[in-house]
């Protein structure tokens, strides 16, 4: 079984980030999006917990919750990866083969659309346009930008995040070692 990335867990302070977020909200009407944006902020998605938590301060049924995470796409209900690769897919970039390079990142990852690999170290995002129009095609990995790719440099780039995810599970795992020695 191979190494994850264990960030799965809700981060400490929600519930008292939520509450602090629904004080000020005063349990106004259309409070529901900020409260949602505060958790997710706080956790980096939308972890059940929350939802929960949620519904419960503000009176609104979980499937509603649920409803209002899904309809919105700033919304996830899962955890990104360590690296979140945009691609553009906007005008300049699809007519520079922008689809080909959707398929080698989901080949190179095995992912199958928008989705985060089994290791938690990458996450694809289809994006309408990055504004980089002049270096199409162009992925973002996390806020490093790279252009005018071809299937060899993608590939190169990937290998390279891909190296440095091996890195810090490593050196994740150590620390976890260590501090069960300890």
């Amino acid at each position: 079984m191979g190494a994850t990335l264990e960030h799965h867990e809700p981060k400490r302070g929600i519930i008292s980030n939520l509450k602090t977020a629904f004080w000020q909200f005063n349990n106004t009407p259309g409070q529901l999006i900020p409260l949602l944006q505060r958790a997710q902020e706080t956790e980096g998605y939308i972890s059940e917990m929350a939802m929960k938590y949620i519904s419960g301060i503000t009176e609104i049924p979980e499937s509603t919750v649920y409803g209002v995470i899904t309809f919105y796409r700033q919304f996830r209900l899962r955890p990104q990866g360590e690296f979140v690769v945009r691609l553009c897919d906007g005008t300049a970039c699809h007519v520079n083969d922008s689809r080909l390079l959707k398929e080698i990142i989901e080949d190179e990852l095995n992912l199958e659309g928008s989705d985060t690999t089994a290791d938690g170290l990458f996450t694809l995002e289809l994006v309408a346009c990055l504004g980089c129009c002049s270096l199409a095609p162009v992925i973002m990995v996390n806020d490093q930008t790279y252009g005018r790719l071809t299937p060899q440099t993608l590939r190169k780039t990937l290998k390279k995040y891909r190296r440095l995810g091996r890195e810090l599970i490593k050196e994740r795992e150590e620390k976890c070692n260590l501090e069960i020695g300890a």
